[in-house]
């Protein structure tokens, strides 16, 4: 078995097409499991709050998320209290030019 080096983003290493979107989706959908969490809410709890179905808090939970908007994801972040904030520069100033990348505070 041949060993090969990550680069950084497990959806990018097994060769997916939309390997940036779903590592966005990822890192939103990990800090919403976080959050609910922390406050120690049941899915129902969660999906009252969220306003989405359990069975989506369910697959968020589960790390099923293809289904599921980044801009919904985002939404659910702000219903938890959460600042969602977009910045978009020169791609020449980035080391990975045209790069998506998510930065909790």
């Amino acid at each position: 078995m041949k060993l090969q080096e990550s680069v950084g983003n497990v959806y990018a290493d097994m060769e997916l097409a939309d390997a940036a979107a779903l590592l966005v989706k990822a890192r939103l959908a990990a800090n919403i499991c976080e959050l609910i969490s922390r406050r120690g809410l049941t899915q129902t709890q969660a999906a009252i709050l969220l306003g989405i179905s359990q069975p989506k808090v369910s697959a968020i939970l589960n790390g099923r998320f293809r289904g599921i908007s980044e801009a919904k994801l985002m939404d659910c972040l702000n219903r938890l209290g959460r600042d969602i904030e977009i910045v978009v520069k020169d791609a020449r100033r980035s080391p990975r030019a045209g790069a998506t990348r998510v930065v909790f505070a």
